[in-house]
């Protein structure tokens, strides 16, 4: 059980942590309180904002809509990096969830991810996540390509364990609202499991110290020589046999690995598919394998026929462990061979020790 922070114990953690922090005027008065209770708190849950560059992102956050009022988090934070402080107290970012999620999160009893999420806001089993979580809204379009810019992320990672050392939680106090309400998706564009080890690596050094990823990533850019044909029903994938760049040395003549373990990456794979029927579908994901041995899949991406041409930019974005090696598979759900008439890839990737 742990009782919230006041106002001013929040600023002063965020403030050790390194983060950037603008009170936004009124904030320490701004809450939910009167329709709920406010603690204990467990965790820190963190969101994106479904917004682009016209929206004022600060503003929704603390006053929110005219079909949720405000705060919708504590804190709203930016694209350049800063900490808007929005809500002191409950804020309506999280609503109902699940009672074996929250049970987890108190324990940090899970491994990689928390227990699968089967409840939502209003459902029957669903407990109120309002009362027990602090919120980060963080602002991106939420659409899994708009990028999340290294300022930004720091800020989001530091600012969530700037609340966990101030409580003496761990790393696995923190969560997404995917892995809460089985209703929602965000954040999109990264994986949790990799924020949290972030949220570890920070909370490993003193408050202040962590800068993330290794400033000079090694640039990775490999395509195809020409288009080949995919047939349907079967997971396949990518040869990358142009190599424009290739500072890892990691991809082999010819071959389908882009990225080898220990490391991190962030790019994209544009994809261009000819003849695929209006309607129909071609899959795309991102595949682990150790040696030649296939050992996980990531969430599928779907390239959606128009009946000439179709193209699609997909996100890469993971952290790899020690002995993996990561791939592009594509599979073909059309009744009728296609074609990979071209296929793009540009990543930066980080080594790790």
């Amino acid at each position: 059980m742990a009782t919230p922070l006041t106002a001013a114990r929040l600023v002063a953690a965020l403030k050790a942590e390194g983060c950037a922090v603008h009170e936004v005027g009124g904030w320490r008065t701004n809450n939910r309180n009167h329709k709920g209770p406010w603690g204990p708190v467990h965790g820190v849950m963190i969101h994106h904002t479904v917004t682009g560059p016209d929206t004022d992102v600060v503003e929704l956050i603390y006053h929110g809509h005219s079909a949720l009022p405000g705060p919708l988090a504590t804190g709203c934070i930016t694209k350049d990096g800063v900490v808007h402080l929005t809500g002191n107290g409950r804020a309506n970012h999280a609503g109902g969830g699940d009672g074996d999620v929250l049970n987890a999160v108190i324990g940090e009893s899970y491994g990689t991810y928390p227990p699968a999420t089967h409840e939502h806001d209003g459902s029957a089993g669903a407990v109120d996540g309002n009362a027990r979580f602090y919120g980060w809204e963080c602002e991106n379009k939420g659409d899994g390509q708009d990028p999340w810019p290294r300022e930004q992320y720091l800020a989001m990672v530091k600012a969530t364990a700037a609340v966990c050392r101030a409580h003496g939680w761990g790393h696995k106090s923190a969560i997404g609202h995917l892995e809460w309400s089985d209703w929602k998706v965000d954040p999109r564009g990264f994986d949790m499991a990799d924020f949290r080890r972030d949220v570890a690596d920070a909370l490993a050094l003193p408050a202040g110290r962590w800068e993330g990823e290794d400033p000079m990533p090694q640039y990775v850019n490999l395509g195809v020589a020409g288009e080949y044909e995919l047939a349907p029903g079967a997971w396949d994938s990518v040869e990358f046999t142009t190599e424009w760049t290739d500072e890892t040395g990691h991809h082999a003549t010819g071959g389908s690995v882009f990225a080898r373990g220990p490391a991190r990456f962030s790019g994209t794979v544009s994809l261009q598919i000819d003849g695929l029927p209006a309607g129909a579908v071609v899959q795309a994901r991102m595949s682990e394998y150790e040696g030649d041995e296939h050992r996980a899949d990531h969430p599928i991406h779907e390239i959606t026929g128009t009946g000439g041409g179709s193209f699609v930019v997909l996100p890469l974005t993971k952290r790899l462990a020690s002995g993996r090696s990561m791939r592009v598979r594509l599979l073909s759900q059309a009744a009728v061979p296609v074609t990979v008439a071209n296929a793009v890839l540009t990543v930066l990737v980080w080594q790790e020790a």
